[in-house]
């Protein structure tokens, strides 16, 4: 049976592919080992983009291991965003990379000649090594998502590993990405899965266009796990719609944020999605930051997008759309998990809030867009 989903200008028909292979990591200790277990087998390639690369303790680990396989002669690019990371590298993260053979791009840095551009990051997390394996997702490379090193704070995340036609389907979405060819577009045969991806100039919207069209063809639940909920009102339509469809739709996302004014912003969109049936859970324990969607336990997402205004009209995102039954039951599976160290947002409880928390939302609420 296959799956069908509308693209902005066109359709990406998923059949069911058993015999797909992912690997889903929540775990930053166990996804670093295993990115810099790839990296160490590399021969021709390594292609790596993140929006945070600090200069910690993790950080310096993935700066070693990059700096030894170019020293090897295997070409190493790395594309950095010059927001994400400018309070979390430095010059000596520079310095090691560069002096090894590694070339380092700094995404949208500063410029007086296009200072609009700089509202637009690259937000993607992408690993690729020799064209074969591929690592996407929420995390960045960081402490912060190690248990090891931040203990029970380290924040939630979720990423992916594949291989195959995917993997070298995201090394070609690197090259045209690093080479600024943003009319090119890569071929994908049609698999149980997608590379979703927003950079080229025909559809910067895409990925919401492609949640307006799951959401519409749900059948019985939608599970979503985002970090910022700050998405515009025709996309929070579709989930009411669907929840006044009999659908049931449940929302995950932080209790605490490392941006506290988009909570504030998220909660002020609750109260209609409440009136609608939409459950909404707040994760307790840590900072949460997957960014995942499960229709009816057979199509799934994940990858770099979050369910914001920036995601879907802004930065450039990568995501993994998948009709892979086994990834989809995997990922609805830990966010039922999930849920249990969440709790539930009364409708009566959030009515009655105070007057501070209300006119937090409404500040927060103007300034969406730019969140």
């Amino acid at each position: 049976m296959e799956k069908q989903m509308d693209r902005c200008n066109s359709c990406i028909t998923l059949p069911d592919d058993a015999k797909e292979e992912f690997i889903v990591f929540v775990e930053g200790d166990e996804l670093y080992a295993s990115m810099l277990s790839a990296i160490s087998k590399a021969q021709h390639s390594i292609q790596l983009e993140t929006y945070i690369f600090a200069y910690d303790q993790i950080g310096k680990t993935f700066v070693s291991a990059l700096a030894e396989r170019a020293r090897n002669g295997v070409e190493v690019r790395v594309l950095v965003d010059a927001v994400g990371s400018s309070r979390w590298s430095s010059q000596q993260l520079i310095k090691a990379l560069r002096q090894s053979g590694v070339e380092l791009h700094w995404f949208h840095t500063w410029s007086w000649q296009h200072p609009l551009r700089y509202n637009c990051r690259d937000h993607r997390k992408l690993l690729v090594v020799d064209s074969k394996v591929a690592f996407l997702g929420g995390f960045n490379i960081h402490k912060e998502n190690s248990k090891n090193l931040s203990g029970d704070a380290r924040w939630r995340d979720t990423h992916i590993r594949f291989t195959g036609i995917k993997a070298n389907e995201a090394s070609q979405l690197f090259d045209l990405f690093w080479s600024g060819h943003l009319r090119e577009v890569v071929s994908q045969p049609a698999t149980g899965s997608q590379l979703l991806h927003n950079q080229t100039l025909a559809c910067r919207h895409r990925l919401r266009c492609e949640y307006a069209s799951v959401f519409e063809q749900a059948k019985r639940t939608v599970y979503i796990t985002t970090p910022y909920f700050v998405p515009d009102s025709y996309t929070i339509n579709e989930l009411i719609k669907t929840s006044n469809r009999g659908v049931d739709v449940k929302l995950l996302v932080p209790r605490k944020s490392d941006v506290r004014i988009a909570l504030w912003a998220s909660r002020s969109l609750y109260a209609p999605m409440l009136a609608s049936g939409i459950e909404i859970y707040e994760f307790l324990p840590r900072i949460l930051h997957a960014k995942t969607v499960v229709i009816d336990k057979t199509w799934s997402f994940i990858g770099t997008a979050n369910l914001d205004y920036r995601s879907l009209f802004i930065n450039y995102e990568l995501t993994l759309v998948s009709a892979n039954r086994h990834l989809s039951e995997t990922l609805e599976e830990q966010f039922l998990y999930d849920l249990k160290e969440a709790e539930k947002v009364s409708s009566d409880q959030w009515f009655k809030r105070d007057l501070l928390a209300r006119l937090a939302g409404l500040v927060a609420s103007i300034l969406k867009r730019w969140l």
